[in-house]
């Protein structure tokens, strides 16, 4: 099957069904000496797990990876890097009554028109559990851009028709986004959150959302000037998450209604002169970190919309394999908000795609540094 594997120099290919005996990903292009433990993996994957709370899964999975191959004494070799994932925790048999019928909201039928087959178990390949594989593979991008100073840092902007306070606005608190499962930077948004969820779970429906990033530290220059933009890879790879209806960057659709004047980022001089043009920084940000596709030196700043998760219990009408008219309740263990999980996976592809731009900016430019 193609589209199973993303990026450039750094590339990642990833394997398994989500009942399957194991999910995992195989990462070409790491460079040698990279300081990787699998704490650097498990950490990341345990932000994916599951949070415990009313609007999540109850579906349990140690998600316990294992290294096979590219690093050796906590280095990476410069080889290829195999990571798997086992799945303990499945329980096909929910799944039986789907065998015939097509879910709403899911890809059953289109995968089916295809294929011609397809693995109804959660979904399969196209489920999302697939991602667990995306955030072991950037955690070892991750890991590469830490070498270089480059910050990853997602967080829930809004859940259930809810809004997180804005960075520098009310409570807004990043470490609060450690310490509550649904991500939430800002207590009492939290706790409305959590009580709209517990609502939806009791009515058997589900909610969308906002996951909101930032990336500090990212150096000036990433990003190619035609089709592979900084921006355009960065939207390719956070739109390949299951759910993702949209991603905007700096002011995003909000620029449609500004002027000019107010839209534009007005440069200043920088702090420390450097080779070439004159070193510049910006008064505002509205571009989101990039002026023609290549990065300037700002922080990258971007938002992804996820649409609610299509399995719900509420009963709704379906079609079957027959073309009849059909009455579904979607069984089996769901989350009513993706969101939540879905900020370590925004983060994983944001990690995966400055990797390979980092690594093809290094090839592109005579005395980048390593």
């Amino acid at each position: 099957m193609a589209g199973s594997s993303f990026g450039t120099l750094f590339r990642v290919s990833t394997f398994g069904e989500s009942h399957g005996p194991a999910v995992g990903c195989v990462i070409d292009g790491c460079p040698a000496g990279v300081l990787l433990t699998v704490e650097d993996i498990r950490r990341d994957l345990r932000r994916r797990r599951p949070g415990g709370g009313a609007g999540t899964s109850p579906r349990h999975e140690d998600d316990e990876p294992e290294i096979l191959s590219g690093v050796y004494e906590e280095k990476t070799l410069g080889t290829p890097i195999a990571i798997i994932i086992r799945n303990r925790d499945q329980r096909s048999g929910d799944y039986d009554t789907l065998k015939e019928l097509y879910r709403p909201g899911h890809a059953d039928w289109t995968w089916e028109l295809k294929y011609g087959l397809r693995d109804p178990r959660g979904g399969g390949r196209s489920s999302g559990r697939e991602t667990a594989a995306r955030v072991a593979a950037g955690a070892v991008a991750r890991a590469v851009l830490a070498s270089q100073g480059i910050a990853i840092r997602a967080w829930t902007a809004a859940m259930g028709g809810i809004s997180a306070p804005l960075p520098g606005h009310g409570d807004f608190d990043l470490a609060e986004a450690d310490l509550n499962y649904l991500r939430v930077p800002g207590r009492d948004a939290a706790a409305r959150i959590e009580k709209r969820l517990a609502e939806l779970k009791e009515e058997g429906d589900s909610a969308g959302g906002l996951v909101s990033c930032v990336v500090s530290g990212i150096p000036r220059g990433l990003g190619e000037p035609v089709f592979d933009k900084l921006p355009a890879l960065l939207g390719q790879g956070i739109l390949s998450i299951g759910a993702c209806k949209g991603v905007q960057f700096g002011a995003g659709f909000a620029a449609a209604g500004l002027t000019g004047s107010v839209n534009n980022d007005i440069p200043v001089p920088g702090a420390a002169p450097s080779p070439g043009p004159p070193a510049l920084s910006f008064k505002t940000n509205n571009a989101g970190g990039t002026l023609g596709g290549i990065s300037t030196g700002m922080n990258l700043e971007f938002q992804a919309a996820f649409k609610p998760v299509a399995s719900i219990s509420r009963p709704q009408k379906t079609v079957d394999r027959r073309g009849m008219v059909r009455d579904l309740s979607v069984p089996g263990r769901h989350d009513v908000c993706i969101v939540p999980r879905v900020v370590p996976v925004v983060e994983a592809m944001t990690a995966l795609v400055l990797a390979d731009l980092a690594l093809r900016h290094r090839a592109a430019v005579i005395g980048t540094a390593p």
